[in-house]
């Protein structure tokens, strides 16, 4: 089977582009997200890190 879909995809003109862009696209996030961790403030993360904890909003369904 995916030497079917290989051969499909071998022919069509101008394919070979799309990988590299979505490598790119996973390159830019990852290092926007990693850029975003380093420089986010503690106070900040620690406010987020306890959500869980926090039983004052806790409601029963």
């Amino acid at each position: 089977m995916f030497k079917f879909i290989k051969g499909h995809l071998e022919s069509i003109t101008g394919i070979e582009i799309y990988p590299m862009i979505s490598l790119l696209i996973f390159f830019i996030f990852f290092v926007v997200l990693f850029y975003w961790v380093f420089t986010a403030k503690k106070d900040y993360i620690n406010t987020v890190s306890n959500i869980p904890l926090d039983n004052q909003n806790d409601t029963i369904l």
